[in-house]
């Protein structure tokens, strides 16, 4: 089908625990808040029809009154459940497989769109599902009792400081659905996290300290950090520093308080910590540039203030660009090449060192301890793929996979003026590193998606 797209999930929990939730159509509205309501007009099986309504005061009124019944074209108790939806011009289908796996079950979520009018009910409706499907599948996996169910086996309780961001968010949906306890430390609370959230202002040690005295294992994710993608003012820059020193000192100190230490901690930091390096190949050994250009300035002193964590385990991930559908990173490069704006930027030159989600969700895992099969040291590790693209291979393969023809360049003033517009950093754009990792090949660690052309399948359908 065109235009499909596919979400998996592991979770620790067998089917029969799943099913009587994610085989209840009438139970999605619980477990994603993009579907207002559903109803069936008779019992579940082939050939049965129905009707949902999407959250949204707009969508939610148009589909109600003018949409044709949902069809199930697919049921098969206990495994997989498939609906598709008329459209005009078109149809949306939807389905979810459950395969059992060792200690769990893998949910899997397709959602495609066919016929002249895919595109645009992909936008409507078809990335708001799958946009939703990381915290939906925790909010599944907490309706099905991964908490109790957690209690028989050895959960780790990590604390996950920034976890309301979008690459927080999917760390602690992850974890959350293979049964740890997650924690998230943030400024305020969001009503739709389905996580436990503690208030902390990430400057100081306060109450919210004692979450890091957790019973059995804890472990630390601190992604905590203004996003970058903000105009490089001085102001700026000093909040892009001060959000992660600040954070980072204060957990730290909180650490030095506990009588025992943190068993596995994952300090985020950036590639970008190696500013513009031009041809010049970055690993986990290559020294930082003298003086402190761009991000340096930023994430050198973020790093620094990692030393001496109590911790018995300790990583500090130089995480290159997420290729994601959430970040604004992948949003953007999108955006412009939907818009026709798909061509080189600059030169053209620039390389772009990059991870699928998917792989950096793994290596978080492996960090905290949690795959037997990877053995990471500590110490500094770089998060990218061993396939680099400059940026001119970056926007063809955009264009490729979105369908779009081929597009002019996007010189550097143009896009300076651009950027003041969007209120970003034309140096994001201009900018580049090759950076791969040196340590990985020996541990056991391998990529699901290795090459761009296969991240971008995964994540565009």
């Amino acid at each position: 089908m065109a235009g499909t797209t596919s979400y998996t999930q592991f979770m620790a929990l067998p089917a029969d625990r799943l099913w009587p939730i994610l085989g209840d159509l009438t139970r999605w509205p619980e477990w994603n808040p993009v579907v207002a309501s559903v109803r069936l007009h008779g019992p579940a099986a082939v050939g049965a029809s129905g009707a949902y309504v999407p959250a949204g005061r707009v969508s939610g009124t148009v589909h109600a009154r003018l949409a044709k019944p949902f069809v199930l074209t697919g049921y098969e108790p206990g495994r997989e459940l498939t609906v598709e939806q008329p459209e005009p011009a078109g149809a949306l289908r939807i389905s979810w497989r459950l395969t059992p796996r060792d200690g769990g079950t893998e949910v899997t979520q397709d959602i495609g769109c066919s016929g002249p009018s895919a595109p645009v009910f992909r936008r409507i409706i078809g990335d708001r599902l799958r946009d939703a499907t990381a915290l939906g599948f925790a909010r599944l996996a907490r309706l099905a009792g991964i908490e109790e169910f957690a209690t028989e086996s050895d959960p780790v309780n990590v604390v996950i400081a920034g976890g309301s961001g979008a690459l927080g968010r999917r760390i602690a949906a992850d974890l959350t659905c293979r049964g740890h306890r997650v924690t998230v430390l943030t400024r305020r609370a969001h009503p739709e996290l389905p996580f436990f959230q503690v208030c902390w202002d990430g400057r100081s040690v306060g109450d919210w300290a004692e979450v890091l005295r957790g019973p059995g294992r804890t472990a630390v994710v601190n992604l905590a950090g203004k996003l970058v993608d903000c105009p490089p003012t001085g102001r700026n820059i000093a909040e892009l520093r001060s959000s992660r020193v600040d954070s980072t000192a204060a957990l730290v100190a909180a650490a030095r308080r506990l009588e025992r230490p943190i068993d596995h901690w994952v300090q985020a930091s950036t590639t970008a910590i190696w500013s513009d390096m031009g041809e010049a190949r970055c690993t986990e050994s290559t020294p930082l540039p003298i003086g402190l250009p761009q991000m340096t300035g930023v994430a050198e002193p973020w790093e620094r203030a990692f030393d001496g964590a109590n911790a018995t385990h300790r990583t500090i991930l130089r995480t290159s660009i997420v290729l994601d559908p959430q970040s604004p990173a992948l949003r953007r490069l999108t955006g412009l090449t939907r818009a026709g704006l798909g061509g080189r930027v600059g030169p053209g030159d620039q390389w772009f060192s990059w991870i699928h989600v998917t792989d950096w969700l793994a290596l978080v895992r492996a960090a905290l301890g949690l795959d037997p099969q990877v053995r990471l040291p500590g110490g500094v590790l770089v998060a990218a793929t061993d396939f680099p693209v400059r940026n001119r291979e970056l926007m063809a393969a955009l264009r490729r996979h979105l369908r779009r023809p081929p597009a002019p360049p996007t010189p550097a003033p143009l896009l300076r003026l651009g950027a003041i517009l969007l209120r970003t950093d034309p140096m994001l754009g201009l900018t580049g590193r090759h950076a791969t990792s040196e340590v990985l090949p020996h541990t056991g660690f391998r990529f699901r998606y290795p090459t761009l052309d296969e991240a971008l399948t995964d994540l565009l359908g």
